[in-house]
């Protein structure tokens, strides 16, 4: 079987230049050979490791945000609670957990489902949540979810959605896209298509030749049809991710292999490839269907839902050891040197609703 690699290049050189987005596409999602249809991408043995893998309080704190959510939304019955890209499983079991102990009636009602494309992943899943109790249904697009109020959630999600990159040339913003150069490499070059100057980012007009801008229509999309779904049917929305709340001129496209840093146009379907979350657009397509969209650094979500608190607790009963390994979870999930800052949480509510940590979600 030919590799990912030669399959790419072959179809460059029979139909041209494929864009980013579509290069992206191929790597991470083919059927044979793409990186989430093969690997196990998580975890200390993986590529990379997920707040979930980190710490069990992740989970109960996004547990204990989405319980809230239900019941400022008026706890209405039946809701269906639903993660979108589920990783491992982790998170959803930590959540499981978290319900049963605060309201086991909740937990009763509720109906469950993994929103996961991926067959392999929804196996692992189910291995994860096999002693949790819960009957949860596995779906590959959240247009199969029944009716009723949505209490949803993901984790990593956007920042593996494929991007389209956009490059400044002396004739304007062209479509980066990967082609073959003179040696037969695969190489990034500029191709026909033009940007629409309509969507670019402030300081797009003033950045110099060279500079790269980022847009990402088919994250968009996904929130667009989510925020429709809440609309209608009521519920909110959890959203973490690494990425920017304000969108700027800059290449955010990174490839992770083996917890390190790779080469984007090398190991085809062994890497994992990711860009920055435009948290500002995904916002905009929430609003733009009449919902609230609040934004917070992740370490403030977590200490705002008392994750100092719960470390303490945690750790009463352990010996030193444990307890330092809890105070440091706290610092790689809540620290502003790590993932407190860096990483991001969307929150996505009905216009009369507020959830806390978030202040106002207008």
């Amino acid at each position: 079987m030919k590799t990912l690699e030669e399959r790419i290049r072959a179809q460059i050189a029979t139909t041209g230049p494929m864009s980013v987005a579509d290069y992206m596409a191929l790597c991470l999602f083919d059927p044979e050979q793409g990186y989430y249809t093969t690997r196990e991408p998580f975890g200390a043995a993986g590529d990379f490791t997920t707040a979930p893998e980190i710490s069990q309080m992740f989970g109960e704190l996004c547990a204990i945000w989405l319980y809230t959510a239900w019941k400022a939304s008026g706890a209405p019955g039946n809701p269906i609670l639903a993660e979108i890209g589920p990783g491992r499983g982790t998170l959803m079991k930590d959540m499981l957990r978290t319900w049963a102990k605060i309201d086991p009636a909740f937990s009763r009602q509720m109906r469950l489902y993994m929103i996961e494309a991926s067959p392999r992943l929804s196996e692992v899943q189910r291995k994860t949540l096999a002693a949790s109790g819960a009957s949860p249904r596995w779906i590959t697009d959240i247009n199969a979810l029944p009716d009723g109020p949505l209490f949803i959630i993901g984790n990593e999600l956007f920042d593996a959605i494929p991007v389209r990159q956009y490059v400044k040339t002396d004739s304007g913003w062209r479509e980066r896209t990967v082609g073959l150069d003179a040696n037969d490499r695969l190489s990034f070059m500029a191709g026909a298509g033009a940007a629409d100057e309509t969507l670019l980012p402030p300081g797009a007009k003033e950045a110099p030749p060279g500079a790269i801008v980022e847009l990402a229509p088919a994250r968009n999309a996904l929130m667009t049809r989510m925020a429709e779904r809440i609309r209608t049917e009521g519920g909110a929305a959890l959203f973490i991710d690494y990425g920017y709340a304000k969108p700027a001129p800059g290449d955010t496209l990174q490839a992770m292999r083996s917890h390190a840093y790779t080469n984007i146009l090398k190991d085809q379907g062994k890497a994992d490839l990711t860009a920055h979350v435009d948290f500002s657009a995904l916002a905009r397509a929430a609003r733009n269907e009449g919902l609230a969209a609040a934004l917070m650094d992740q370490g403030d979500f977590l200490i705002g839902l008392g994750i100092l608190e719960r470390a303490g607790r945690l750790g009463a009963d352990k010996n030193g050891t444990e307890q330092q390994a809890i105070r440091n979870a706290v610092e790689r999930l809540a620290g502003p040197e790590q993932m407190g800052t860096l990483f991001k949480v969307l929150a996505v509510t009905s216009s009369t609703v507020t959830v806390p940590p978030f202040v106002s979600p207008h």
